[in-house]
């Protein structure tokens, strides 16, 4: 019977998983790989096998911890050899205390459900799989791999935040995410391009989240995420940076409490709110390219021009902080197939040294710079499920 390793991506109401083969451990052969949606109704299961075609879609009645039995059933049933041997997961928040990947034990979910004031919307959704499978299947190796380990290097003075002290002491300090995205990039640079891997290099992860991360040294040096995913870069749904006085405005002037701060920070603002249509990149240049002339064409525009000034903005800050600029690597959905983001946000660099070769650009090349540019630019897959994989077979 083979053995196999699970990873988890989990969301509020979808949970994706890779299926990987150990019997090639470094080859990270990929079995099967799809996506749960959940609702009170049910799961509904869509995936792909090891050739990328797609598999008939089903519809579950089970919920809550059941899925999970479903779903190994199911995998077994499908390659009719799949024993799964560990289990890793995308935490979002380790805290002060986890600063490698870990073994889940129920002091560890003890100490990770600690966590939950620092990020309410994410923390739980992430631990959500590891404990129905804790309760289920409690004999199986499990292993949680955090957003904030990658960053664990960041200066103590880039980690304090200007508030009383009292807040530090309760772990309200900064902390960055995106960090296994980071982590799989630092390593693949090594490999592809040891130069920028040990140089200063600013990777930007542009997805619906986004951040930028400075690495130097192989190391992080400072992020855009701070204490929590909602600050840095204006994102899909999210504003990231934004003047605490806009928050006192909302309470005093809105009555706006907890629950009506969330919707309005973390689910209607970023290119959804400023756009007035959608979070998604894609749609945005689609509908602007159809019509240039309405009143809502000309808020998607100042969308996506405010999105690439916050990168611009946010790019020269850490630039500064690492003293000079080597290498800018583009990653995520957003970074690795917007070749206009790209050249918007590297055409106004030409001060830090960047020269882009725009046909490169245009095909998404794994190179985009020009070869007299002083700094390479480059655009680079992420893979956070074959990182997460990778820290798995470290306890095997």
């Amino acid at each position: 019977m083979q053995d196999v390793i699970i990873v988890f991506n989990s969301g509020s109401s979808s949970l994706k998983f890779t299926v990987y083969d150990t019997a090639d451990s470094q080859k990270a052969t990929v079995l099967l790989k799809g996506e749960i949606e959940q609702s009170p109704a049910g799961a509904h299961l869509h995936a792909k096998n090891h050739e990328g075609v797609a598999l008939p879609p089903e519809d579950w009645s089970e919920t809550g911890l059941d899925i999970f039995d479903h779903l190994f059933r199911w995998m077994e049933q499908f390659s009719g050899k799949g024993r799964v041997v560990a289990v890793g997961h995308r935490i979002v928040h380790g805290g002060a205390d986890f600063l490698e990947p870990v073994k889940i034990t129920p002091e560890v979910l003890h100490k990770l459900d600690q966590l939950t004031p620092f990020d309410p919307l994410h923390q739980q959704a992430t631990l959500a799989p590891a404990k129905a499978i804790a309760q289920k299947r409690p004999d199986l190796l499990q292993i949680a791999c955090f957003d904030t380990t990658f960053h664990s290097t960041i200066p103590r003075v880039a980690r304090l935040l200007p508030l009383p002290r009292r807040y530090e002491a309760r772990g309200v300090v900064r902390y960055g995410f995106h960090g296994i995205s980071y982590s799989y990039i630092a390593q693949r640079l090594t490999q592809i391009d040891p130069a920028l891997a040990t140089g200063r290099t600013i990777i930007a992860h542009l997805g619906s989240g986004a951040s930028l991360c400075a690495l130097k040294d192989g190391k992080s040096l400072e992020t855009t995420m701070g204490f929590s995913a909602l600050d840095g870069l204006m994102m899909g749904t999210r504003c990231g940076a934004i003047d605490p006085g806009v928050l006192l405005y909302m309470v005093q002037e809105e009555k706006a409490d907890w629950r009506a701060l969330v919707q309005t920070l973390y689910h209607e603002s970023g290119l959804l709110g400023v756009s007035g249509v959608s979070p998604d990149m894609r749609v945005l240049r689609e509908m602007l390219a159809q019509d240039q002339a309405s009143a809502q064409s000309q808020q998607i525009a100042e969308a996506l021009s405010l999105f690439v000034y916050r990168i611009r903005q946010e790019i020269g800050a850490l630039v500064s902080v690492m003293g000079g600029l080597d290498g800018l690597v583009f990653t995520a959905g957003i970074g690795e197939h917007d070749a206009a983001l790209r050249q918007e946000v590297c055409q106004v660099l030409e001060w830090a040294g960047v020269m882009l070769d725009a046909e490169a650009n245009r095909q998404n090349a794994p190179v985009i710079s020009a070869p007299d540019s002083r700094v390479k630019v480059r655009v680079t897959p992420t893979d956070e499920e074959r990182e997460i994989y990778l820290s798995v077979l470290k306890f095997l």
